[in-house]
């Protein structure tokens, strides 16, 4: 037998916890301002920022990023509790969680719950509260393929780093 030990740092974890639920708050947006049939293609959580690829066949605008931006920063400032339930798949779609197409769930499934906001399927990582997130900055919208999206985002210290040096060179730009 081999031991093996693991060190998870906390400020990783953080990150990957903000950054995870924060993705799950921008899918919900997503569908809110852009429509029903915006779909999750794809994503990647890392601590340091998030990739989220979804079905939509046109750009989206610059009012509708910032739309998008005002929900999501909303879901956080209101620090909504993030609730997991273990229930059997067909209950949790029933009850509104939304499922990955073409995923295949086992028996029971974890449901993550963001107030009435968010409801979906997830076994990651979470904040307990949606006030952990701090602030959620989309960096960028892109094309990656026929009829799929791209929005690249930062939250927590990232995104208030950015924010405050873009403030910065601003004022001493003026």
């Amino acid at each position: 037998n081999t031991e093996a030990s693991l060190t998870v740092l906390e400020s990783q974890r953080r990150g990957t916890a903000s950054n995870h639920s924060a993705t799950h708050l921008l899918h919900s947006a997503l569908r809110k301002v852009l429509g029903e049939h915006v779909a999750q293609a794809g994503s990647l959580v890392e601590s340091e920022r998030l990739r989220f690829d979804f079905t939509h066949r046109k750009p989206v605008t610059h009012d509708e990023i910032l739309k998008i931006e005002q929900m999501v920063n909303h879901q956080i400032s209101i620090a909504c509790p993030v609730e997991t339930k273990i229930m059997k798949p067909d209950q949790a779609i029933k009850e509104g969680a939304l499922a990955l197409l073409g995923e295949k769930y086992g028996d029971e499934v974890r449901v993550l719950k963001m107030g009435d906001f968010s409801t979906e399927l997830c076994g990651g990582t979470h904040v307990g509260n949606t006030a952990m997130i701090r602030l959620f900055k989309i960096m960028s919208e892109t094309g990656v393929s026929a009829g799929v999206r791209r929005i690249e985002a930062i939250t927590g210290d990232r995104a208030t780093e950015y924010l405050l040096n873009n403030a910065r060179e601003n004022i001493e730009n003026k």
